[in-house]
């Protein structure tokens, strides 16, 4: 049976930590934040966690 190929455009936004969690970057904090408050670009900062089912599923492809 041959080898299941890699998504490239899920593993480039995608990083997958030793413990098995599947993180990305939040949405909107490159340019035009002038208008956003210090906490709105300071939490998205943060990254975001997919949830588990979400990652198990995704875990096949990366």
């Amino acid at each position: 049976m041959p080898k299941q190929k890699t998504h490239k455009s899920t593993a480039k936004v995608l990083k997958k930590h030793p413990s098995g969690l599947l993180t990305y970057k939040l949405s909107g904090g490159n340019h035009q934040t002038s208008k956003d408050s210090s906490k709105q670009i300071r939490q998205r900062r943060r990254k975001g966690q997919l949830a588990k089912g979400i990652a198990n599923r995704l875990k096949k492809v990366i």
